[in-house]
């Protein structure tokens, strides 16, 4: 299993550190010749939603990564990478998406709750985070939701968090997105 990591801004370092804690290789997505290397899923993590658009495609790494996801590819986004896979963005999953939906930095919080399919009492770090306003079509099921407005979403071979599971010590969504949506593709 190898996993490719969009490495243009954002907590990307901790994605790689959370998959390989599980013995999971990762690689660096950094420019056009990087995407190349054969892959069996995709993190996009969180950061600036608006900087990682305007990059992919300065990059001409935009069109590549959504044709390979529309063709299968397994793609976790979480935060800013939740927002790049919505329907505004790289058109990939069927969500609309509110940006920075609970406030600026210093309203960033830390609360747990249950995701479908992973567990109970996951730990969820909320920076500035978005969340799902509106899913678009039945095929997307709604994972998780904190105080009414839905915070994880999964359509196919693709994921959405809100929150940052890589910034916490549980490395339950991350193999979730391992053995559920890679290895099920």
């Amino acid at each position: 299993m190898k996993i490719a990591v969009l490495a243009l801004q954002g907590a990307f370092a901790e994605h790689e550190q959370m998959l390989q804690q599980m013995g999971v290789d990762t690689f660096e997505i950094r420019q056009l010749k990087d995407w190349q290397q054969l892959k069996d899923g995709l993190i996009l993590p969180g950061g600036e939603s608006t900087v990682q658009m305007h990059l992919l495609r300065q990059l001409g790494l935009l069109e590549p990564i959504r044709e390979d996801i529309r063709n299968g590819l397994p793609a976790f986004g979480t935060c800013a990478g939740m927002i790049l896979l919505s329907h505004s963005h790289l058109n990939v999953m069927d969500i609309n998406v509110r940006r920075n939906a609970y406030g600026r930095q210093l309203s960033s919080f830390q609360t747990v709750g249950p995701v479908d399919g992973v567990g109970d009492r996951l730990p969820m770090t909320f920076i500035r985070a978005p969340y799902i306003k509106e899913v678009l079509d039945d095929y997307c099921q709604v994972l998780s939701t904190v105080d009414g407005h839905i915070v994880a979403a999964r359509q196919g071979h693709r994921l959405a968090t809100a929150f940052h599971p890589e910034l916490t010590d549980d490395n339950r969504m991350h193999r979730y997105f391992i053995e559920s949506v890679c290895r099920q593709k």
